[in-house]
């Protein structure tokens, strides 16, 4: 069945990049959208960004100019760009999907902004 999974976490310094992957699988679903939450220890889980079928983005004012959400239909990836990295930066990041048959999220992976 559908399964969502997160790869390219890890720990990064201030001011550092990371990549996040998030590679859906079961091709009979289609996506409307997918998106990237975050949640910090101690947090409610946030938006960071989302990018629709249409290719239209969204997000957060916080890491405006700093982020980027992309897609690779082909590969039924999604990815978000991290540039800038800041220590508030730091939380488990959960990829989700809109499909036609329901909503999804991956299990997340870390990402540790830290000297």
């Amino acid at each position: 069945q559908v399964q969502l999974v997160e790869s390219g976490g890890g720990l990064v310094q201030p001011g550092g990049s990371l990549r996040l992957s998030c590679a859906v699988s079961g091709s009979i679903f289609r996506i409307y959208a997918m998106g990237w939450y975050r949640q910090a220890p101690g947090k409610q889980r946030e938006l960071v960004a989302v990018i629709t079928s249409g290719g239209s983005t969204v997000y957060a004012e916080s890491v405006k100019g700093r982020f980027a959400i992309s897609r690779d239909n082909a590969k039924n990836t999604a990815y978000l760009q991290m540039n800038g990295l800041k220590p508030e930066d730091t939380a488990v990041y959960y990829c989700k999907a809109v499909t036609d048959l329901g909503e999804y999220w991956g299990q997340g992976t870390q990402v540790t902004v830290s000297s």
